[in-house]
């Protein structure tokens, strides 16, 4: 996995009219389980061309993966990584804002609403997940409670 900085569930669903068509494209709810802006999704397509540029990664699909992992001083931590895999049964798999982005079944619980973004100014440089379920965050802003 190439890292990158720091409950709704979502189904396939045929409504009859196929059109003769067979394609595994991605689950795209009503509404999405997680908003990337736009400054986010530009830089992650910047970050996959990078990472598919490398000839051990050629022809291989990246998925953005978004994740919660235990850990922090305040006991959750988010994670974006750039992922080749993506496990039917384990991953829900959206496209966002042009981004095929992949979220584990359990960090689903906890990521639904949250916004990804991506800052680029003098204070700040860096991908952000806001996350209004959570409860509170520590002081250096990297993990947060729920």
């Amino acid at each position: 996995m190439a890292t990158m900085t720091e409950p709704t569930t979502a189904h396939n669903h045929t409504h009859g009219h196929d059109h003769g068509h067979s394609h595994a494209a991605p689950t795209t709810p009503a509404t999405a389980p997680v908003i990337i802006t736009d400054r986010a999704a530009s830089e992650v397509k910047r970050h996959v061309q990078d990472v598919a540029s490398d000839p051990e990664m050629a022809g291989q699909t990246l998925y953005l993966r978004l994740r919660v992992q235990g850990g922090g001083c305040s006991g959750f931590q988010n994670k974006l990584d750039l992922d080749p895999t993506y496990n039917e049964k384990l991953d829900h798999l959206f496209e966002i804002n042009g981004v095929q982005v992949v979220i584990d079944k359990r960090s689903m619980l906890y990521l639904t609403g949250a916004t990804v973004d991506f800052h680029d100014d003098l204070n700040k440089r860096g991908f952000s997940v806001t996350n209004p379920q959570a409860k509170g965050t520590c002081g250096c802003g990297s993990s947060f409670a729920m």
